[in-house]
C-alpha cells in the first residue's frame, strides 16, 4: 500500500476545442437574453473596464459583477454568476468569432467593420463605404445579433467587429453610436477577439462515471506505463466538509479538535484501508439497503442531509457495507410506503423511480441538460420577481404561477349555421339515411377499432367554401361526391364565392352561371340533383384550364332541352340566391384564402386540400371527433333530442371571425411588470423612462370606458391605438366601443397615435376624447366618445362646428370646454412618443393591445371589426382571465387597481414561453420520510420537490444538482424518499461524480483556479475500473491525454493520479427529414455542413428511423445544403424549421451558439423531372464531383489520388473497434498480420469514440512506416435508440446498429475484423466472396470440439428453437455488402428489433451477436466457410491448419487470460508483438526529438480527413495544435 503522501486519485477534467473566451463577453450575452437595452446599457457601462480595476482576475471577475449588478435583480446576479461558472455563453461568444473568421477579418486590425460586404478599421474610410453601400445588398443578421435601436430602419448596416472592453472597441464604438443615433447607420455589434487565449473553457454540466468492472476475464495489458508528474494532483485538497469514513464525521472532529490533526490523519488513513477491500455482501445484507441509507439520509439534521445523500450515493460501494448495520424505524417505513401509492397514482411513478419539480414544472435530468434547466430557471425567476414587483405577497406568487394560461392548441370554428350554405344532404331528414338508427346511444356500442358508425345525426358536416373558377375545386368536389356515394355519415355543404356586382351576370362570368344554375336544378329538382350537375358542369374542364360559361350550358342543354338557358343565367334570372350572402360569409368568417375547407366550422389546413390527403384527413378527424361525442353521450351532456349542430356550434371553440392575426401562435407582450408613480403628463420625464417604466406610466394614466358604472373586476383590457382624427382610427374605436357596450367584461382606454406632427387645429377628436375622459363621469364619456367616432361628427367639427353642440346630457360643459382648449397637449405629445418607441408603430398606425398583447400594426385598409374584439375577449377569458381574475379576487383590493393587476398578471404569464403543464403536488406526508429545507422569509422562493431512490443512479445526480440549487437561489425543498425494497443486487456498482459549481472560484493570489473537475479520492484499490463520461445529448467528447488505460484502471499499480482530460470535440446538430410528397423519410438522402468558402466540412446520411440525420459543428453559422451529386440532382429542399434562416431563402443557415441541443426539421422534395428515380439504386456508382476522388489518400502527400473507377476493385476497407490499451494492442497486431498477408491496398476503420489518446497519436506513424490508409469515424447514439449504459455493450452496439450511417456511400463493402484476431490469408478473397444477395455474410459457429457441447447455448432453448436448425453465427469476423445492405433498409430494421427487445434487460445478452442471428429471417445471413474463422474454444485442433483467421474467443471453461492464450495458440503472435514495440520505441525516440512532426501534420491536412468521419487529430504534445478544425 503506498503511503497517504503520494496522493492515488483519479480525476477528470473537460475543456472546449475552442480558446477560452473572456467572461466580460458572457456576461454581455447573459444580459442580451434579459433584453437588448440592458445589453446596450452593459456595453456602455463596461467598455472601458480594462482601465478600472487592478490586474487580478477576483478584480476584473469582481468589476464585471459590480457593473452588472446595476442592470439585474439579487436573484438574477447570482445566475449570471452560476452562468459564467458553468461558461454557458462561451459558445455564444464563440460562434461569433467563427462568424468574423469567414468574413476574414483584414490583415493587421484589432477590430474591424463590415458595411455591406465591405471590410475596413480605418474610420476614414467609412463614409466613402456608406455613400455608395445601399448599391450593395444588405447583410444577412442572425437571430441572436445585437442591434442598435434606431429610428431608421432604411439605413445602410454596419456590423462592428470588437471586443468589449478594449480601447479599440471604444473607439469604434462611440462612432457608430453617434451614427445611429442620427439615423445614419443601423449599428450591429459581433464579439471578435484579434488575439484569442492560449486556454480552453473548462466545463462543467457532466457526470464522471468510475465502473467497478467485471473481472471474470482478464483483459489488461501488461505494458507498463511510465511515471510521471501530471497536473492535477496539486488541487486535490482534503476540505469536504463532512468527510464521513465508517461513521466517524472527519471534517466535525478536525474543526473540534485542530491539535489532534496528525493522529485524525493516521486514523482517517487506517479506516479507509479497512474498508476499502471489499469484501462481497451476502444476498440477505442487501435485501433493505434502499430504506436503510433513507433512514441514515433522514436522520442527519437537514442542513446536511443533501450532504450525507451525495456522499452515500457518490461512494455508495464503499458505504454499503457500514449502510447495512442501520436500522429503519417503522414509522419512515410506513410513511414511505404510504406516498408510494399516492406517487404511484398521481405521478405514476413505481417505487424506486425518481423525478424532480421545480414550481410544479417537470425536469428530466436524463433528458435535460444542465443549461436547458438553468434556462428555466431564469424564465421562473423573471416571472416571480414581476409578480413580486406588481407588489403581490410571495404566497400567493406560487397559487399564480400554477395557472395554467398558455394559448391552448384547440382549433377554432366559425359558425355553420348560415342560410349561405347550400346543404347537399342532410343526414336526419334524407330518405337515403332511413334505415339507419338515430339514437345518439348507438355511439356508445362497441365496434371495431377504425370502423365509423353510420348514424342519422349530423355528427360530421363538411363545408366546402369554393370559387367554382379555381382549378382545384373540381378534385374538392369529386371528394365531397365520392364520400356522398359512398355513405360516409358526412353531411356536405358548398358556399359558393361569386362575382356578386349587379351589372354582372351568368351569361358573361362562368362563376355566376354555375350558381344560378345549381339554384335552378335545386329548386326543380333537389340539391342532390344540382350537385350532380355542378360535378358533370366541372368535368368537362379540360385538365390545366378554367370553367367556362359554355360548359355549364351545354350540361343544362342536355338536361333541360325545352328550358330556355338566359331565363336561367341571363340578366332577369331569378336564380341568384346566396350570391351576396355567399361573398358576405366567406368575408365575415376571415377564413382565408380559398379554397376553403371546414370540417364542423375548423378550417383544414392548405397542406390538408391535396385530394389524396383530404380524404385521409376527414375520415381521421371523423374518429376522432367521435371520441368527444361519445364522451358527451357518456357524462350526458348530448342526448337524442338535441339538435347536434347546435350542440357543436356551442362548443367554447367557436366564434363568429377567425381572424389569423388574432389567433397567431408567435404573440408579442408588453412588459407590464414595473410599478411606479410616473404618468404621462410629466412629458419630458416620461421620455427617459426605461421602456418597463413608460409602460407602467402609461397604465397609470390610463382611463376607462366600461358598458355598466358597477365596481367589479374586468378580466379583459382593451387599448386601441390609431389616429382617431382619421377615419381609420375612428372606426376602429368605434367597433370596440360597440363590442364593448354589449359585455361588462371589457375596459376600453384609448392611446393616440398622430399621423403627423403635433398641432390643436389637427387633433379635435383626440383632444375631444381625451378631455373628456378626464373630466366626465364614466357613463356620460363613453357616450360622448361614441358620438366622437362617428364620420358625421368629425366632419361637421372639421367643417367649424363647436363642440358644445355635441354634448350629451347631464354632462359638465364648461368643465370639458376648459380642458379642451387648454394649451397643455403633453398626453399627445407623450402617446405619440410611446408609440413610436415602444410600441414600434409608424405614425398614424392602428393597434390594438389587449391585457398587454399587441396585436398590429394592422395595414392599411385592414378590416378589425367588432366580431374581431370579441374573439379576443372570447380567448382571454377563456385561458387566462377568468382564472387570473379568481386568484386576484382573493386578494381583497379596490377594483380598478384589481382589474389593473389582472391585466398585468396576464401579460406576464402569457409572454412565457409555452411549457408543459404544471403539475400541482398536494403531498401526503412529510413527517418522517422526506428532507425539508424551508426558504428565506419574505424573499421570493423557488418551490422543489424531489422524489428519490437514494441508492440510484438518478440520486448520484441529483444530490449534487440540490446543493448547487440551494446555493444559487432561495428555494423551499421537499425530498420524498421512494425506496425499493427486497433487493438481491447491490444497487450501484459505480462511483459517480456530478461536476457543477455555483459560482467561479479563485486562488489565494486571486487568480482564477483551475476549471472544474471531478475528483475521486480513497477508492479502493484492489478493484478494476473503467472510467466513463456522461454528457449532455449534444456533446461529441473525446479523451484527449492521460497516460494510462481509462478502460483498466488498477490503483494498486499506479503511485500517483490519474488525470483524464477530456476535450468536447463537437457540438451535434441533429435533424429530422422527410420527403413531402409520400411523408416518408428520404432513404440514403445525404446533407452537408460548412461555409460559404468551404461547403462541405461534414457529411451525413438520412436514416429511416424517423428520418433522423446528425452532423457534428463547433459554434458559429453554418450552411446546410443536399449533397451535389444524386441528392441534388433528384431532391430539393421544401421547408424547413428551427433554422436559422427565413423560410424562403435557398441556403439553410444554422447558427450553434449555445451548448444546448439543436434539432432541426427539413422536409425535401424530388424535383418535377426526377419522380421516378430512387437514391438507392443498384446500378449506379455515387461518384460525386470529384469529392469522393480523395478516398485512397497518400500520408506524404506525394501520391495523387487515384480514379475512383480503379479505386473501387483496389481497395480493401477493413472495420474494427477497441477500447482500452489491451486491446488496442491486439488491434495493432490484427493489422499487423493483414498487412502482411494482403497485397491489395488496405484501409482501416476505426471507431474513433473509444480510442485512447496514445493509439490516435501512433496510428499516423505506423500507417507511414506501414503503407496502409486509416480513417476515424464516429457517430454519435441518438437520443430516441435505447441506450446502453454498460460501455462494453455499447462498443457491441456501434459493431452492427449504425454500418449504413457510418461509412460514405462510397464504400460498397466493408469487412468487420475483431481486434483480437489474426489473419493468416489475403482477405481480398474473402471481399469478392459471393453473398448470392444477402446484405450480410458471418461465419457459424464451430461444432467440432465436443467437450465444450454444454456452453453451446444455442443447441437448446430460445435460440434451438427460433434458429430452426440454421445455424448461430459468429460476429467476430463478417463482410457486409453495404449497397445491399442499404437497399433493403436492413439498419434501420435491425435498430427497429433493437429498439424493441433492448427494453428487457436480459434479452440480447451478446448484442451484436445475438441481434444478427434474431433477425436471421427478415435479414438473411450468407454462412461463410468454417475455415474463415478458428478458434480454440470451439473448434478442434485438427480443423486449425486449414484456418484463415484465428479468433481469441473467451474460454468458459478455463477463464484463461487473453495474453495469456494468444502466446499459447498463436504461433506468430509474439513476433508480431515484438515488430509493433520496435515501431512504437522508435515513435517515442522520434517524437522526443520532436521529428515526428511530419506525421500528425500529414494526418491533420490530409484532403480527406474532412469527410464522413470529418476525423482530425489534434494532438496535445503538438503544441501548434491550437486550431479547431472548425476554424481553421
Amino acid at each position: 500500500m503506498p503511503t497517504m503522501s503520494a496522493l492515488i486519485a483519479v480525476t477528470t477534467t473537460l475543456t472546449t476545442k475552442w480558446p477560452s473566451t473572456p467572461l466580460l463577453l458572457e456576461a454581455s450575452e447573459f444580459l442580451a437574453e434579459e433584453s437588448q437595452d440592458k445589453f446596450w446599457d452593459f456595453v456602455e457601462a463596461t467598455q472601458n473596464i480594462e482601465n478600472d480595476h487592478d490586474d487580478s482576475d477576483q478584480a476584473y471577475y469582481d468589476l464585471i459583477l459590480k457593473r452588472a449588478s446595476v442592470l439585474l435583480s439579487p436573484v438574477q446576479l447570482n445566475l449570471l454568476k452560476f452562468a459564467l461558472s458553468l461558461r454557458a455563453h462561451s459558445s455564444t461568444v464563440h460562434s461569433f468569432q467563427q462568424i468574423a473568421s469567414n468574413e476574414p477579418p483584414p490583415p493587421g486590425c484589432k477590430a474591424f467593420f463590415n458595411v455591406h460586404g465591405q471590410t475596413s478599421c480605418d474610420t476614414e474610410r467609412l463614409k466613402v463605404m456608406l455613400d455608395d453601400a445601399l448599391e450593395r445588398p444588405k447583410p444577412y443578421l442572425f437571430k441572436g445579433d445585437h442591434k442598435f435601436p434606431s429610428a431608421n430602419p432604411d439605413a445602410p448596416v454596419v456590423i462592428l467587429y470588437a471586443e468589449l472592453g478594449t480601447k479599440e472597441f471604444s473607439r469604434f464604438h462611440q462612432l457608430m453610436l453617434a451614427k445611429a443615433n442620427k439615423g445614419l447607420i443601423t449599428y450591429v455589434l459581433r464579439h471578435f477577439l484579434s488575439n484569442p487565449s492560449k486556454s480552453k473553457v473548462h466545463l462543467s454540466g457532466y457526470g464522471v462515471e468510475l465502473a467497478i468492472k467485471n473481472q471474470e476475464y482478464k483483459a489488461k495489458d501488461d505494458t507498463q506505463v511510465q511515471a510521471g508528474a501530471d497536473v492535477n494532483s496539486t488541487v486535490i485538497g482534503e476540505n469536504d466538509p463532512v468527510d464521513e469514513v465508517q461513521g466517524f464525521l472527519f471534517g466535525k472532529l478536525k474543526t473540534n479538535y485542530p491539535e489532534l490533526k496528525e493522529q485524525l490523519k493516521e486514523l482517517r488513513k487506517h479506516l479507509i484501508e479497512s474498508t476499502n477491500e471489499m469484501a462481497p455482501l451476502k444476498v440477505w445484507q442487501m435485501q433493505d439497503l434502499s430504506f436503510q441509507t433513507a433512514a441514515r439520509i433522514l436522520a442527519a439534521p437537514s442542513v446536511d442531509a443533501l450532504n450525507v445523500m451525495r456522499d452515500l450515493s457518490q461512494n455508495f460501494p464503499t458505504k454499503a457495507r457500514s449502510i447495512t448495520k442501520t436500522v429503519v424505524n417503522s414509522e419512515i417505513r410506513k410513511e414511505i410506503e404510504e406516498n408510494q401509492k399516492y406517487f404511484k397514482g398521481t405521478l405514476g411513478l413505481q417505487p424506486g423511480d425518481s423525478a424532480l419539480f421545480i414550481n410544479g414544472l417537470h425536469i428530466d435530468l436524463d433528458v435535460q441538460d444542465i443549461f436547458s434547466v438553468f434556462d428555466m430557471l431564469r424564465n421562473e425567476a423573471r416571472v416571480m420577481e414581476g409578480l413580486r414587483s406588481l407588489l403581490i405577497d410571495t404566497p400567493y406568487i406560487h397559487d399564480i404561477l400554477k395557472l395554467n394560461v398558455q394559448p391552448s392548441d384547440s382549433d377554432y370554428a366559425v359558425d355553420i349555421r348560415s342560410p349561405a350554405v347550400n346543404w347537399i344532404n342532410n343526414l336526419e331528414t334524407d330518405g337515403r339515411y332511413a334505415s339507419w338508427p338515430s339514437n345518439v346511444q348507438e355511439l356508445l356500442r362497441p365496434t371495431f377499432p377504425g370502423v365509423i358508425r353510420q348514424i342519422r345525426k349530423n355528427f360530421h358536416n363538411l363545408v366546402m367554401i369554393l370559387d367554382p373558377i379555381l382549378e382545384n375545386t373540381a378534385e374538392l368536389i369529386s371528394v365531397a361526391e365520392m364520400f356522398y356515394s359512398n355513405n360516409i355519415p358526412l353531411r356536405i355543404g358548398v358556399v359558393f364565392v361569386v362575382n356578386d356586382s349587379d351589372e354582372v351576370d351568368g351569361m358573361q362570368d362562368a362563376g355566376v352561371a354555375l350558381l344560378r344554375a345549381f339554384n335552378y336544378i335545386a329548386d326543380d329538382v333537389d340539391s342532390q340533383m344540382a350537385f350532380d350537375a355542378i360535378i358533370s358542369m366541372l368535368n368537362r374542364v379540360p385538365s390545366g384550364g378554367k370553367l367556362k360559361v359554355e360548359h355549364v350550358v351545354g350540361v343544362l342543354e342536355k338536361r333541360y332541352p325545352y328550358v330556355e338557358i338566359s331565363s336561367i343565367l341571363g340578366p332577369d334570372s331569378a336564380y341568384d340566391n346566396n350570391r351576396k350572402e355567399g361573398k358576405a360569409y366567406y368575408e365575415q368568417t376571415g377564413v382565408g384564402p380559398l379554397p376553403v375547407v371546414l370540417y364542423n366550422g375548423m378550417p383544414l389546413q392548405r397542406e390538408q386540400l391535396d385530394p389524396d390527403e383530404l380524404e385521409t384527413v376527414v375520415m381521421h378527424k371523423i374518429l376522432e371527433t367521435t371520441n368527444f361525442f361519445q364522451r358527451t353521450v357518456y357524462l350526458g351532456e348530448l342526448n337524442s333530442d338535441h339538435d347536434v349542430v347546435d350542440f357543436i356550434m356551442n362548443q367554447p371553440n367557436v366564434v363568429p371571425r377567425i381572424n389569423s392575426r388574432i389567433l397567431s401562435t408567435s404573440r408579442n407582450y408588453l412588459d407590464l411588470s414595473a410599478t411606479n408613480n410616473h404618468f404621462i403628463d410629466e412629458y419630458a420625464r416620461f421620455l427617459f423612462l426605461e421602456t418597463k417604466d413608460k409602460n407602467a406610466a402609461v397604465a397609470n394614466s390610463m382611463n376607462y370606458m366600461t358598458k355598466k358604472d358597477d365596481g367589479i373586476i374586468r378580466p379583459v383590457t382593451f387599448w386601441v391605438v390609431g389616429d382617431f382624427d382619421q377615419p381609420s382610427g375612428r372606426q376602429l374605436l368605434y367597433d370596440a366601443i360597440r363590442h364593448m357596450k354589449t359585455s361588462n367584461n371589457v375596459r376600453l382606454g384609448v392611446i393616440n397615435n398622430p399621423s403627423e406632427n403635433l398641432s390643436n387645429e389637427k387633433s379635435l377628436i383626440a383632444r375631444a376624447i381625451w378631455a373628456a375622459m378626464q373630466t366626465q363621469t364614466a357613463n356620460n364619456a363613453k357616450n360622448f366618445i361614441t358620438k366622437m367616432a362617428k364620420e358625421e361628427t368629425a366632419q361637421a367639427l372639421y367643417g367649424g362646428s363647436d363642440i358644445a353642440e355635441f354634448a350629451v346630457g347631464g354632462m359638465d360643459v364648461p368643465l370639458f370646454k376648459s380642458a379642451y382648449e387648454s394649451p397643455n397637449v403633453n398626453f399627445l405629445l407623450a402617446h405619440s412618443a410611446y408609440c413610436r418607441d415602444v410600441l414600434k408603430l409608424q405614425k398614424g398606425q392602428r393597434a390594438v393591445i389587449s391585457n398587454g398583447r399587441i396585436i398590429g400594426p394592422l395595414e392599411e385598409g385592414e378590416v378589425f371589426n367588432q366580431d374581431d374584439f370579441l374573439l379576443l375577449e372570447s380567448i382571454i377569458l377563456k385561458t387566462s382571465g377568468e382564472r387570473i381574475k379568481g386568484k386576484i379576487q382573493q386578494l381583497g383590493m379596490v377594483e380598478d387597481r384589481a382589474s389593473d393587476l389582472v391585466m398585468k398578471v396576464d401579460s406576464l404569464l402569457s409572454s412565457q414561453p409555452k411549457g408543459e403543464a404544471r403539475i400541482e403536488h398536494t403531498f401526503a406526508e412529510d413527517r418522517y420520510s422526506a428532507v425539508k429545507i424551508r426558504p428565506k422569509e419574505e424573499d421570493v422562493y423557488f418551490d422543489v420537490v424531489a422524489v428519490v431512490d437514494p441508492v440510484t443512479r438518478d440520486a448520484q445526480k441529483l444530490a449534487p444538482f440540490l446543493l448547487v440549487l440551494k446555493q444559487l437561489v432561495n428555494i423551499n425543498l421537499r425530498v420524498f424518499m421512494n425506496c425499493q425494497s427486497k433487493l438481491s443486487d447491490l444497487p450501484l456498482k459505480s462511483f459517480y461524480r456530478y461536476v457543477l459549481e455555483p459560482e467561479i472560484s479563485f486562488m489565494a493570489d486571486s487568480s482564477f483556479a483551475p476549471g472544474p473537475m471531478a475528483k475521486f479520492l480513497d477508492m479502493p484499490q484492489s478493484l478494476l475500473f473503467t472510467l466513463n463520461l456522461n454528457t449532455p445529448e449534444s456533446w461529441m467528447v473525446e479523451s484527449v491525454h492521460t497516460r494510462y488505460d481509462l478502460d483498466n484502471i488498477y490503483l494498486e499499480e499506479i503511485d500517483s493520479v490519474v488525470a483524464a482530460e477530456y476535450e468536447l470535440e463537437y457540438l451535434l446538430l441533429e435533424g429530422h427529414c422527410f420527403d413531402v410528397t409520400t411523408g416518408q423519410p428520404p432513404r440514403g438522402l445525404q446533407f452537408t455542413l460548412g461555409t460559404a468558402s468551404n461547403p462541405v466540412i461534414v457529411d451525413t446520411i438520412v436514416m429511416a428511423n424517423l428520418g433522423y440525420f446528425q452532423l457534428k459543428a463547433n459554434p458559429g453559422a453554418w450552411i446546410l445544403r443536399l449533397r451535389k451529386g444524386r441528392s441534388d440532382d433528384i431532391y430539393k429542399i421544401y421547408s424547413h424549421d428551427g433554422t436559422d434562416s427565413p423560410a424562403e431563402a435557398d441556403d439553410l443557415i444554422v447558427v450553434l451558439n449555445t451548448f444546448k441541443s439543436k434539432i432541426i426539421k427539413v422536409k425535401v422534395q424530388k424535383k418535377p423531372d426526377m419522380m421516378n428515380e430512387e437514391l438507392l439504386s443498384d446500378g449506379t456508382h455515387e461518384n460525386d464531383s470529384g469529392f469522393w476522388t480523395s478516398l485512397t489518400r497518400g500520408f506524404t502527400g506525394g501520391s495523387k489520388p487515384e480514379e475512383p473507377k480503379q479505386e473501387k476493385e483496389d481497395v480493401i476497407n477493413i472495420f474494427s473497434v477497441a477500447s482500452g490499451h489491451l486491446y488496442e494492442r491486439f488491434l495493432r497486431i490484427m493489422m499487423l498480420s493483414v498487412i502482411k498477408h494482403t497485397k491489395t491496398p488496405v484501409k482501416f476503420w476505426f471507431l474513433k469514440n473509444y480510442l485512447s489518446p496514445t493509439f490516435k497519436e501512433f496510428i499516423p506513424y505506423m500507417a507511414e512506416k506501414h503503407g496502409f490508409q486509416y480513417e476515424l469515424v464516429q457517430y454519435k447514439w441518438p437520443r430516441w435508440l435505447h441506450q446502453q449504459t454498460e460501455k462494453q455493450r455499447i462498443i457491441w452496439g456501434y459493431k452492427i446498429l449504425f454500418l449504413d450511417v457510418l461509412f460514405p456511400l462510397a464504400v460498397d463493402k466493408i469487412l468487420f475484423v475483431d481486434a483480437d484476431q489474426i489473419v493468416r490469408t489475403d482477405l481480398k478473397e474473402l471481399r469478392d466472396f459471393d453473398l448470392e444477395g444477402a446484405p450480410y455474410g458471418y461465419t457459424p459457429f464451430c461444432e467440432s470440439r465436443r467437450e465444450m457441447d454444454g456452453y453451446r447455448f444455442w443447441k437448446s432453448g430460445y435460440w434451438a428453437s427460433h434458429l430452426a436448425g440454421r445455424k448461430y453465427h459468429i460476429s467476430a469476423l463478417y463482410v457486409v455488402d453495404l449497397k445491399k445492405f442499404r437497399k433493403i433498409a436492413a439498419g434501420d430494421r435491425l435498430r427497429g428489433q433493437y429498439q424493441g427487445l433492448s427494453q428487457d434487460p436480459n434479452s440480447l445478452s451478446n448484442l451484436d451477436q445475438d441481434l444478427p442471428n434474431n433477425m436471421i429471417h427478415q435479414v438473411p445471413i450468407k454462412s461463410l466457410p468454417q475455415e474463415w474463422l478458428w478458434c480454440e474454444t470451439w473448434c478442434d485442433d485438427a480443423s486449425k491448419q486449414k484456418a484463415k483467421t484465428i479468433d481469441l474467443c473467451n474460454n468458459p471453461q478455463t477463464k484463461e487470460p487473453k495474453l495469456q492464450a494468444a502466446v499459447r495458440i498463436v504461433a506468430e503472435w509474439s513476433d508480431y508483438d515484438q515488430e509493433i514495440k520496435g515501431i512504437y520505441n522508435n515513435f517515442l525516440e522520434e517524437k522526443e526529438r520532436g521529428t515526428t512532426d511530419s506525421y500528425q501534420q500529414t494526418d491533420r491536412k490530409h484532403p480527406g480527413e474532412t469527410k464522413l468521419s470529418f476525423s482530425f487529430l489534434c494532438l496535445v504534445e503538438d503544441s501548434e495544435c491550437q486550431c479547431d478544425v472548425l476554424t481553421c
